[in-house]
């Protein structure tokens, strides 16, 4: 039996590969090893952007999308969770330096289009994207998995305070990986608001002090997440992520790519 999948490379052969075209569009889902709360395993973020990603990508391919999947990175930049035993942080710069490696290597086998489908906060790479202008012939994109379905959130969950082990990361393990939450292990995720009220509402940023901020390093009550919850939020994910991929592959890059021509 062949071990091919059409758009998975983890999965494939060089046969495979050597039998495929090359693709209009690769994703690269990336993650991290950190603790969420009591209740949810370290490899959360990761296990979110490889299912998440493996479900949108195949359905981009059934519709005709030349894409595949690579391998994921399953570290991320954890600077300010670093108190919590066992947390694996790359830097920032570092990350650049992983990231731009991959952005040469499928520039040379003559890959055109990258979107980074990232599961973790620290994971900020704007600047990577910026780094690259201009410098390389594949086109780079980045989708947060959350903020992609943003406005479906306040229709599905309970509670919206929080962004770590919440509600909403929850309620996804819970129909991803049910086998590695353990609901019963899960506090309450609450959260030290900062002194300063430019901080609390959002007009200053900065870096937030894990070990202060929270008790067990969740942030927002996940107690009243639920499978179903999770299953909504990710059917929404990959039809939403899936045509963009299908659009994407089809698209010409020319000098108005990505936008409209004038």
């Amino acid at each position: 039996m062949p071990s091919h999948i059409a758009w998975n490379l983890a999965a494939s052969t060089l046969a495979d590969v050597k039998a495929a075209p090359t693709p209009n569009v690769v994703v690269l889902p990336l993650g991290a090893t950190e603790p969420h709360n009591l209740h949810l395993p370290y490899g959360t973020d990761t296990y979110q952007v490889v299912g998440l990603g493996e479900r949108a990508c195949q359905k981009a391919s059934e519709q005709g999308a030349a894409v595949w999947m690579l391998p994921p990175i399953p570290f991320g930049t954890e600077t300010n969770l670093m108190d919590f035993p066992m947390t694996i942080n790359i830097n920032p710069s570092t990350m650049g330096k992983i990231v731009g490696d991959v952005i040469e290597s499928l520039d040379r086998h003559g890959v055109k289009k990258l979107v980074i489908l990232n599961g973790h906060g620290g994971n900020d790479l704007k600047w990577i994207l910026r780094e690259w202008y201009d410098k390389t012939g594949v086109q780079i994109f980045i989708c947060h998995w959350y903020r992609l379905i943003g406005d479906i959130r306040k229709d599905v969950l309970e509670c919206l305070e929080g962004d770590h082990a919440d509600e909403l990361e929850t309620s996804m393990m819970l129909h991803l990986r049910p086998e590695l939450v353990t609901m019963e292990k899960a506090d309450a995720g609450s959260m030290r608001a900062p002194i300063f009220e430019a901080l609390r509402r959002g007009w200053v940023e900065y870096s937030r002090p894990w070990e202060v901020l929270t008790t067990n390093s969740g942030a927002g009550d996940p107690r009243q997440a639920t499978a179903e919850k999770g299953s909504v939020i990710a059917d929404a994910f990959v039809d939403r992520f899936s045509q963009f991929l299908v659009d994407l592959s089809k698209a010409e890059v020319d000098a108005n790519f990505p936008l409209e021509a004038e």
